[in-house]
């Protein structure tokens, strides 16, 4: 090789521009940009809904939403309210129900509905004093809970049956009512026939 060919400098690539570069991305951004308007505007004429399908009948209700209920206070004083019932239970002749929850339990919810239903409904007002028992998230009043035999650790709703003195004649063991929202209204009815003074 000669001197003048080492010398010689290689012809270099020709290098596009960026405007150059950015030309077929820019074209195609542009197809898409036009392609998405006419989509919009074909919907927005053609959006109405086919004359075919009837309308719903105005007589049909919606359905109803679930609204948790206060139920369980969380400033009450449940020694207080015990001993309330209980002199109002000697009183009547009646029983006191002692429900331990929380307003944030479903279960405890369900109960509260069920207790609130035909047949239950009368023999609650009957038969016994309900007294709620706000236990927080398994947290607060355990020592009432204690008191009455009713371990709150197997599950909320939680109850306890009391005669006029305060006897404890029914604690819940196992969590009986924990499953409330799979079980039927009749189950309440059952324990309250049961347990009914």
């Amino acid at each position: 090789m000669t001197t003048r060919m080492r010398n010689r400098k290689k012809p270099e690539p020709e290098k596009k521009s960026a405007p150059m570069a950015m030309g077929p991305m820019i074209g195609l951004m542009a197809v898409c940009l036009v392609a998405m308007a006419c989509m919009y505007w074909w919907t927005s004429r053609h959006a109405a809904a086919p004359a075919s399908l009837p309308a719903a009948p105005a007589s049909v209700p919606a359905t109803p939403s679930f609204t948790a209920k206060h139920i369980y206070s969380e400033t009450a004083n449940p020694s207080d309210e015990i001993a309330a019932a209980l002199t109002q239970a000697k009183r009547e002749h009646k029983r006191v129900i002692v429900d331990f929850g929380g307003d944030w339990c479903g279960d405890c919810q369900a109960l509260d509905i069920y207790l609130h239903q035909a047949p239950n409904d009368a023999l609650l007002e009957t038969n016994f004093v309900l007294v709620h028992v706000w236990i927080g998230h398994m947290d607060a009043n355990l020592d009432v809970a204690k008191r009455y035999g009713v371990p709150i650790g197997k599950g909320v709703p939680a109850l306890a049956i009391l005669d006029g003195n305060g006897t404890v004649l029914y604690a819940q063991k196992a969590g009986e009512f924990e499953d409330m929202r799979h079980m039927e209204p009749g189950s309440v009815t059952e324990f309250l026939e049961r347990w009914k003074s």
